[in-house]
Formats: C-alpha cells, structure tokens, sequence
C-alpha cells in the first residue's frame, strides 16, 4: 500500500466517523427539542433559541468535515467529489445561516431573507447529496459493490426527492413533510457511510481499476 493510498483510506474512515457524529448530535437535537417533532423541519433545530442548537450546530460542522474528507477519498468520479464538496458547502452555509421560528416559506407563510437564504442552500445541498449516487451507479473506473449500491440509493433517494415539492405544495408543513425529509436525509447519510467504509477497507477504495469486491 502506497502513502497515498493510505492517506486516502485514512482520510475516508476518518470522514464515515464525522458523518456518523454529526447525524448523531442533530438527531440528538432534533430529539431533545421541543414540539412539534416529526412535524417540523430538521432545521428547526438549529433555530436561534432551541436548547439543543449548539448540539446542532456541532453536528453540521461535524457532517460538513466529513463530506470534505470523503469528497478527497473518492477519486473515481470528479463529478462525485465536486457534488460531495458543494453539499459540504451548501450545509456549511446554511448552518451558518439559521432560519427563524418554524423556518416558514412561501406561499403558506411569510419569510424573511433569512429563510430564503437558508432554504435555498439546504435544498442545494441536498440536490447535491441525491445527485451524487446517480452519478456515482455510472462512473466508468469505480468499483461493482459502489455503483450497484449507489444504484440501489439512487432508486430509493429519487422518488423521496420527487415527493417532497408536491407534498410542500399541496399539504404543507406536517408529518407527511417532516418525514420525507428525514427518510431522504437517513438514505442519503447510508450511502455516505457506505462509501466511506467501501473507500476506507478496499485498497483501490471506491475504484475499479485496481481490484473489485
């Protein structure tokens, strides 16, 4: 094993341990918080005043390096990489960004530029996170085992993402919504937990070139 490769299966345990503290500590928020629970949004959470937002701030920041770590260990797929780097980007701000109580948007509820801003970021990165698997089932040079798995979390992530602008539109915020959100967001960490234990113990990682599952 080359000092490379090393560098690169240290670099995506490392990253899987971030994305695995960071889902911790924002359902660990989400679970401390207040009402409404399964029917609020998962940003609700790190709403100025929530007791558990610096829980939650803590677990963006934690996801946010893990997504920066395992974008550098995936170099099978530029593409792949670059959708992991600007989901890092996008949560990053969006952290940084709060929205406001109950996180409203239009047209139900009046927004501020702060819950627009916020909006806009969380659903980009999020496109990002759904996008990355679907690029990833059809790069060329990555291995079997990680394009048939994110083939089966293209399958799943594709439909959530498709239901939930009908959903916003037609019944609003509610439990229907809150658990879109948070199926698409628990399918999307699975396959960055998988990616990352699949890059940590192969040592061609997610590539095919140099050995398959």
């Amino acid at each position: 094993m080359d000092v490379a490769d090393r560098a690169r299966r240290i670099g995506a345990a490392c990253g899987g341990a971030a994305i695995v503290a960071g889902t911790a500590a924002v359902i660990v928020a989400l679970a401390a918080g207040p009402a409404p629970g399964l029917a609020g949004y998962v940003s609700e959470a790190g709403v100025a005043g929530h007791p558990q937002a610096s829980t939650y701030r803590l677990g963006i920041g934690s996801l946010v390096a893990g997504l920066l770590l395992l974008a550098a260990a995936v170099p099978t797929s530029r593409a792949v990489a670059a959708l992991l780097a600007a989901a890092a980007a996008g949560i990053a701000v969006s952290g940084a960004v709060p929205c406001t109580a109950g996180c409203p948007l239009p047209p139900a509820s009046r927004s501020t530029p702060a819950d627009l801003a916020h909006a806009a970021v969380s659903i980009a990165a999020v496109a990002a996170l759904v996008l990355a698997p679907v690029l990833a089932a059809h790069a060329p040079a990555a291995a079997p085992g990680w394009r048939r798995w994110s083939a089966r979390t293209a399958l799943v992530a594709l439909p959530l993402s498709a239901a939930y602008p009908p959903a916003f539109l037609l019944v609003g915020r509610g439990l229907l919504l809150g658990l879109l959100e948070r199926l698409l967001l628990l399918v999307v960490a699975w396959w960055l937990l998988a990616t990352a234990a699949i890059a940590a113990r192969r040592p061609g990682g997610t590539e095919h070139s140099r050995s398959s599952l």
